[in-house]
């Protein structure tokens, strides 16, 4: 399923998507500061940097009449309204701290966004937890952009932290492409490979999307409702050079070794919980961008440019991958090469240039509440979504103060578990969403770390002693 809008004053059909009676999706994104923060210049980096960087930032959503397409229409911004400074009891310890900062980016990722003022906010948290000296949360309403666009603005506020006039850089995002096929046999062979996967895939799509539902299971209810339900937001740290360890030895991609990881990981905390798991249906939804780029660019040129692999909007496809069953894998490196597998075999199809086409007619027909409605039962009826993004590889700062960490959570979706991914300084920060009294998120943790731990011992195996 791909989703792909352009800048401009008329509010995008995939913007009304996100933002309507049915779906309200929005993405947190969290700076974990190493020291105290000194809010005291937020009011006018906001005005001065942030505003200025999209006029969505200043927009509302309005329809003047039932018979017109929303608009995005400029307003006064009233800062004060956006900037949330929570107040904790003082002089406690970080793990004290930390309960707090759980229940309050629990409570805000619960929280709908007003919609009579523009669709972002801020949150300071001035306390030491166990991850940083202080916090800054951006809660952007999906419906402003993707994490490509979002994340772009994000970074036109910040500066390398050693040398805030040198500008910061990121591990390139086109993947490396095989061996061009030549032989007409072989470009045959191809495109009829494709067109059969392509019918088969969405074909699929829309049995899941509107019949077929995943088996309920240790993390997936299958109740009505779960996107207004508290979730627990925790993280995992990875080494990215350990990462690209198991690549190399494996010849896939890193995407495809992060899909393995959490795919490996969720089936053990699905046996953990209970053991006839280890065999139900499970299906991800593996968000890729489908912008063709190399890098991030600036948020002038995503406004400006007519390129729309460049423009500022929502560019990214859902891709069906069932997660391996435990009874049908002996190795765990099974699973790192059936991610691989499964995402080459999507990536070939046509599928979401035909959802697309779907979502159009449905607009046409039903509505842009009819579209929210199908992308609704999309993400319902599967048991979790995959986000990963990248992240600079210098350290940052924002107004000179340096910032030790870096991840973001997708909130709103109904589903009881998302998981995001985000490399920042050489290090992969994993989150995951989990709903609250229903998924033990500690154990969950443990079952990934354990995942990551058996997938990169299985890629390097010690060699046998020499006789001696």
């Amino acid at each position: 399923m791909e989703f792909r809008e352009e800048g401009g004053e008329p509010v995008s059909p995939t913007g009304q998507y996100f933002n309507s009676s049915i779906l309200s999706v929005a993405i947190l994104a969290v700076l974990e500061f190493e020291v105290p923060i000194n809010d005291s210049q937020a009011l006018s980096l906001l005005q001065d940097v942030f505003l200025p960087i999209n006029p969505r930032f200043s927009s509302i959503m309005v329809r003047d009449n039932p018979d017109q397409k929303k608009q995005w229409k400029r307003v006064e911004v009233k800062l004060e309204d956006h900037v949330h400074v929570p107040i904790f009891p003082s002089k406690m310890s970080p793990e004290s701290y930390d309960e707090y900062f759980d229940d309050y980016i629990s409570n805000i990722a619960a929280e709908k966004l007003p919609q009579n003022r523009p669709l972002w906010e801020i949150h300071i948290l001035k306390y030491p937890t166990s991850h940083a000296a202080s916090t800054l949360i951006f809660k952007l309403h999906h419906a402003l952009g993707d994490g490509y666009s979002l994340m772009g603005a994000l970074l036109s506020c910040l500066q390398t932290a050693q040398n805030p006039s040198v500008p910061l850089t990121f591990p390139s995002l086109k993947s490396s492409s095989g061996p061009k096929i030549t032989h007409m046999t072989k470009i045959v062979s191809q495109f009829f490979s494709s067109v059969i996967q392509t019918v088969s895939d969405f074909s699929w799509s829309i049995l899941k999307s509107s019949f077929v539902e995943d088996d309920r299971t240790p993390i997936r209810s299958g109740e009505d409702g779960v996107e207004f339900r508290p979730i627990t937001l925790s993280t995992l740290t990875f080494s990215i050079d350990e990462i690209k360890l198991i690549k190399n030895k494996l010849g896939v991609t890193i995407n495809d070794v992060i899909a393995g990881i959490i795919f490996l990981g969720t089936r053990i905390y699905m046996q953990e919980v209970t053991q006839k798991s280890s065999n139900e249906h499970c299906t991800a939804l593996v968000l890729l961008r489908t912008r063709n780029i190399e890098g991030y660019t600036s948020t002038k040129e995503m406004i400006e440019h007519n390129n729309a692999n460049m423009s500022w909007g929502n560019q990214f496809a859902f891709l069906h991958l069932p997660v391996p069953k435990s009874t049908e894998t002996s190795n765990p490196l099974d699973f790192v090469w059936e991610a691989q597998k499964m995402i080459k075999k999507k990536r070939s199809s046509a599928t979401s240039y035909l959802t697309s086409w779907l979502l159009d007619i449905l607009k046409k027909f039903r509505g842009p509440e009819g579209a929210a409605r199908y992308i609704h039962g999309t993400l319902k009826n599967s048991s979790m979504t995959i986000s990963n993004m990248i992240g600079p590889v210098e350290k940052m700062a924002l107004d000179n103060q340096p910032v030790g960490g870096l991840y973001f959570m997708v909130v709103g979706p109904p589903q009881c578990l998302t998981v995001t991914a985000l490399s920042y300084m050489g290090k992969l920060r994993v989150a995951f969403g989990a709903e609250k009294g229903f998924i033990d998120s500690q154990k969950l943790k443990a079952s990934m770390q354990n995942a990551f731990g058996v997938i990169l011992e299985a890629s390097n195996p010690i060699p046998p002693a020499k006789a001696s």
